[in-house]
């Protein structure tokens, strides 16, 4: 077992386990034996913090189903290996060798030394951020819902938004708070924290603290950090502002006044960073507003976050290296540094690998549910792998085979190509032959 069979076995067994719970009749809020299908769909939605859903969750499942789903989704925001470690920690077990590894892999850190602080780091933020979203939440809900319901709808909320997952108990989601200020820049914030990465979150809160306490030692944000923050903040900006534009006259924005029109299309621009919630009825977006969206859901959020995609890190290498190509630069550069080859090649299998996934599930769900539109049947696959779950309505529709490609998507959008690959393939054996080097024509 190595490091990466370890973590995608464990994300299957998380998932396993989690389909029998919700197809318990105590699960189910009509107290009978759920759909096997059904509820294996849920149960990898929610361990890959997707959100599509071919059922009401809010009406479907009953409190036990809806607690077992928060459970699925936490596990899945923290990944496999952190909630792993965080469980061992509190029996006290002393890890191995081989655990330190996998834990390195599966929070992509350069080293075995600080993972079990950065475990303890992790689980601390989450609480924090969760908690003080189900405060701020509370108050926008509980005025309509009461205040025991608004509560659970606070919880339940706040931590499907912070860990990118995209489950509402509401049937429309989030459109009847389309206008409330308070949850939607509540929701659009834990959205931003959780994808932004926890690395990110810690340099931020190293950076505080030296500056509340005045100390004298610098921090100096790492090129991680830039990019992710700097990358982030483009696409939300860009995006906001290509929905506004593309959706001024659309059916989906049109009983919003010019103040409303600029907050859904802020929601929006954050939601489809692979969170899932949505303030407008998805199936009414124009043509040019589901192709942002595509394009939005397929980049993603940023690594150790919440989400999925290809990572902002990777298309902002990817453009770099592109930039470099036209300029006729042999270096890749960005804010100063020089990125390895390694990780260009890197970057480049991630993107093709993603790309090919997308479009190979795009082809067998046209298979096996051909009645739906070529734009449809794109946004689904796309919202699948990017761990999004925006939909454009063809969800609870699709046959049982489409059901089956969507699950696969999902797993790969969650668990990363990369990942998957080294998990299916044997380790590669040192080269002890280099061969000649030769050009071809290109481009």
């Amino acid at each position: 077992m190595t490091p990466a069979k370890t973590i995608c076995f464990g994300f299957l067994v998380v998932i396993a386990l989690g389909a029998v719970c919700l197809s318990l009749p105590i699960s189910t809020s009509n107290g009978s034996w759920s759909d096997f299908t059904t509820a294996l769909f849920t149960a990898t939605s929610a361990v890959c913090v997707t959100g599509l859903s071919v059922v009401d969750v809010g009406k479907y499942y009953s409190l036990f189903g809806q607690i077992v789903l928060l459970l699925l989704l936490q596990i899945g925001g923290l990944g496999y290996m952190t909630t792993t470690t965080f469980l061992l920690l509190l029996i006290g077990r002393k890890f191995s060798l081989r655990d330190k590894l996998t834990l390195q892999q599966a929070l992509d850190i350069p080293g075995i030394r600080g993972g079990i602080n950065l475990v303890q780091s992790i689980i601390a933020t989450t609480l924090i951020i969760e908690i003080s979203g189900v405060f701020i939440l509370w108050l926008g809900f509980a005025p309509e819902h009461g205040s025991d319901r608004g509560l659970w709808l606070a919880i339940f909320h706040s931590m499907s938004a912070f860990n990118n997952a995209g489950f509402s108990l509401f049937s429309d989601s989030l459109v009847g708070y389309k206008r409330s200020v308070l949850v939607n820049f509540t929701i659009a914030a834990l959205i931003i924290l959780g994808g932004i990465g926890y690395q990110v979150l810690l340099e931020c809160f190293l950076w505080l603290r030296s500056q509340l306490w005045r100390s004298r030692e610098r921090i100096i944000f790492s090129l991680n950090f830039r990019v992710a923050v700097s990358t982030t903040l483009v696409l939300l900006l860009a995006g906001t502002i290509l929905f506004r534009m593309s959706e001024a006259n659309s059916e989906a924005f049109r009983d919003l006044n010019f103040w409303e029109k600029w907050l859904a299309a802020w929601f929006q621009s954050v939601t489809t960073r692979t969170a899932g919630f949505n303030t407008v009825d998805i199936g009414k977006l124009s043509m040019a507003g589901l192709f942002v969206t595509i394009a939005w859901m397929f980049v993603g959020a940023s690594p150790g976050g919440t989400g999925g995609g290809i990572k902002t890190t990777t298309a902002r290498v990817l453009f770099a290296c592109t930039g470099s190509a036209l300029q006729g630069e042999e270096e890749v550069r960005i804010y100063g540094r020089q990125i390895p080859h390694v990780l260009l090649v890197k970057a480049i299998g991630v993107a093709v690998g993603s790309l090919l996934t997308v479009i190979c599930a795009t082809i067998l769900l046209s298979i096996t549910d051909p009645q739906f539109r070529f734009i449809e049947i794109l946004f689904e696959c796309t919202s699948a792998f990017g761990t999004v779950g925006l939909s454009m309505g063809i969800t609870p529709q699709v046959s049982t085979g489409g059901r089956l490609v969507l699950i696969v998507t999902m797993f790969i959008g969650r668990v990363g190509v990369m990942l998957l690959m080294a998990a299916l393939m044997s380790a590669p054996k040192p080269k002890m032959v280099q061969y000649p080097e030769e050009t071809l024509l290109v481009g």
